[in-house]
C-alpha cells in the first residue's frame, strides 16, 4: 500500500532540498527549539522524518487535543484531522515556504521557521482552528532535510477565519520576515501599514523578547525599539501585548 499522501508529493518535488532516503535520526532538543515558537493557548509538538513521513517524540497533548486513544506514527494520520477545505491550502503553503526558503538560501534553512494556520478535528468531533509552525532540525551532509519539529497551538479563542498568509520568520539571531498571501482577498484582508523595521521588532515581540534584548540584536537603541513598539500598537489599534497577538493572529502576522 502507498502510504504517501499529498504533502510528501509535494516534497518531492523540491529532491536539492529534502533528504528521501529513510534512516534512523535521533532527537532534536525539543525544548531549546520550543522557545524559539509562539504559543498562546494549548499546544502539542512532534518529530517529522522527511523520508518517510514517520512521527516521533509527540507531546502528550497530542491525544487529549483531538481525541486520539493513540499516537500517530504517521503523518498521514495527523492530515486526516485537517478540515479537507483546507488540505490544498496546506499543500500551496508548503509549496511557498520551500520556495521562500530556496530563495533565502538552504544554508540558512535551520534557521527559518515557517507558519500559518487551518482547521483541525478536536476531541468534541469539531473543527477548530489551529497554528502551525515548524523548525527544520537537521540536515544530511550533502545538505537536505532530514528532520523537522511540528508544533500545533489551538487559536481558535484568538481567530475563527483563516487569514490564509504564510509567513517564514528567522529564528536566533537571523530576523528574516517574510509574509505571503493565499489568495487576492486574504491579502487586501492582511495587508498592514507596518514598516519593515516594525515587522522585523515584531517578530522578536512575538519571542516574547524584551525592549533591551531586542536593541542588542539589532543594533539600535533601547528608546528606538521602545518608540516602534509604541508605533506598532497605534498602527495595529491595540492597547497592551495581548491584545497585539490577538490581532495579529487574525490578520496573518505570526
Amino acid at each position: 500500500m502507498n502510504n504517501q499522501h499529498p504533502l510528501q508529493q509535494v516534497w518531492n518535488q523540491y529532491p536539492n532540498a529534502m533528504h528521501n532516503e529513510k534512516q534512523s535520526l535521533k532527537a532534536p532538543p525539543i525544548k531549546r527549539l520550543i522557545a524559539e515558537m509562539f504559543c498562546i493557548g494549548n499546544f502539542y509538538y512532534y518529530v517529522l522524518n522527511i523520508a518517510d513521513s514517520t512521527l516521533t517524540n509527540h507531546h502528550e497533548s497530542i491525544l487529549t487535543m483531538h481525541g486520539l486513544k493513540k499516537y500517530p506514527k504517521h503523518l498521514k494520520e495527523v492530515i486526516d484531522l485537517i478540515h479537507p477545505n483546507d488540505i490544498e491550502f496546506v499543500m500551496e503553503a508548503e509549496k511557498m515556504t520551500i520556495e521562500k526558503m530556496q530563495e533565502i538560501g538552504w544554508e540558512h534553512q535551520t534557521q527559518l521557521k515557517s507558519s500559518y494556520c487551518f482547521r483541525m478535528k478536536t476531541e468534541t468531533d469539531h473543527y477548530e482552528m489551529f497554528h502551525h509552525q515548524s523548525i527544520h532540525t537537521l540536515k544530511s551532509k550533502e545538505g537536505k532535510l532530514l528532520q523537522a519539529v511540528n508544533i500545533h497551538t489551538n487559536i481558535q479563542h484568538l481567530v475563527k477565519e483563516n487569514p490564509y498568509t504564510v509567513l517564514v520568520s528567522g529564528i536566533g539571531n537571523r530576523s528574516d520576515f517574510h509574509q505571503m498571501h493565499y489568495s487576492k482577498e486574504s491579502k487586501e484582508k492582511a495587508q498592514e501599514t507596518l514598516t519593515k523595521r516594525e515587522l522585523e521588532i515584531l517578530n522578536f515581540i512575538t519571542k516574547g523578547l524584551s525592549a533591551s534584548e531586542i536593541s542588542k540584536i539589532l543594533n539600535i537603541s533601547f528608546y528606538t525599539v521602545r518608540t516602534h513598539r509604541k508605533n506598532i500598537l497605534e498602527k495595529m489599534q491595540s492597547k497592551n501585548t495581548s491584545e497585539l497577538m490577538k490581532i495579529c493572529f487574525q490578520r496573518g502576522l505570526i
